[in-house]
């Protein structure tokens, strides 16, 4: 089915994305995915189970593999504009898949959390994401001669774009600094965080990185850049609600006022 880019296999698996986003995004309403301590403890007796650090390199490393691959591929791989967004790309998924889980706290004793099923579909959605963009980047897309780095499109997405990895990379700094460098056994495993824009929501690195694809999306102006946006929201939004009612529940003293994601609305 050609409706988008005239490529019949393309435009056939981004309606199948577009539906499989759909479908995590009602799902994550039913369960949040079980990675990380909050969740991944609830299906311990579930399948294989890895720890936090490997579990999120493992997941992730698609994201740095299969863009570049698919991109040289194309016929505008060596354009200004197709190398720019290789760049933002590469340094996005560098910090996810290897900057991130290196920095991790992890606590002596802690038991493995990081479902196997997870990294599974990981991989798909993030084969799908690299495929999608990539392949429009540089054979599908005809917008991106040099003209494009003035177009309000790009700039503010680049705005957006900016404003989300700073706010996620100053949110996760927070998040590991509530630790130790290196955490004794009996050192509280959760705390509440403050300062940044923790004092208004609970989860600011969700919202970073939904702001960030929202930039991508914007700066890019293709499908397969709102696919990952869809696929991040749809993931994020269902999660920064559950973390958000975890700490309400366990901590009495929890600031009343924030919200789960966006500040004064969810």
């Amino acid at each position: 089915m050609a409706w988008y880019t005239g490529n019949a296999l393309y435009d056939t698996l981004l309606l199948i994305g577009f539906a499989y986003a759909l479908l995590v995004f009602a799902a994550s309403f039913v369960g949040t995915a079980a990675y990380g301590g909050r969740f991944g403890l609830k299906g311990k007796k579930q399948g294989i189970k890895l720890g936090s650090r490997m579990g999120w390199i493992i997941m992730e490393l698609p994201g740095l593999m299969v863009f570049p691959v698919v991109y040289f591929m194309g016929t505008n791989a060596y354009e200004a504009v197709p190398l720019f967004f290789l760049a933002v790309w590469m340094m996005h998924y560098s910090n996810r898949a290897l900057i991130t889980p290196m920095l991790m706290r992890v606590q002596p004793g802690t038991p493995a959390s990081f479902s196997f099923n997870v990294i599974i579909a990981g991989w798909i959605t993030l084969f799908l994401h690299g495929y999608f963009n990539a392949a429009y980047l540089t054979e599908y897309g005809d917008q991106y001669t040099l003209d494009w780095f003035s177009d309000p499109r790009f700039v503010l997405g680049l705005i957006v774009y900016a404003t989300g990895f700073g706010l996620n990379i100053h949110s996760d700094h927070i998040l590991r600094n509530l630790r130790s460098k290196t955490p004794a056994p009996n050192e509280p495993r959760y705390k509440i965080p403050f300062g940044g824009v923790f004092r208004w929501v609970t989860c600011p690195q969700y919202l970073g990185e939904i702001l960030s694809f929202t930039g991508f999306a914007i700066m890019t102006w293709n499908l397969g850049a709102v696919f990952v946006l869809a696929m991040t929201a749809g993931n994020l939004i269902p999660r920064a609600l559950y973390t958000h009612r975890w700490f309400r529940k366990n901590f009495d003293e929890y600031p009343p006022e924030r919200k789960a994601i966006f500040p004064k609305l969810l």
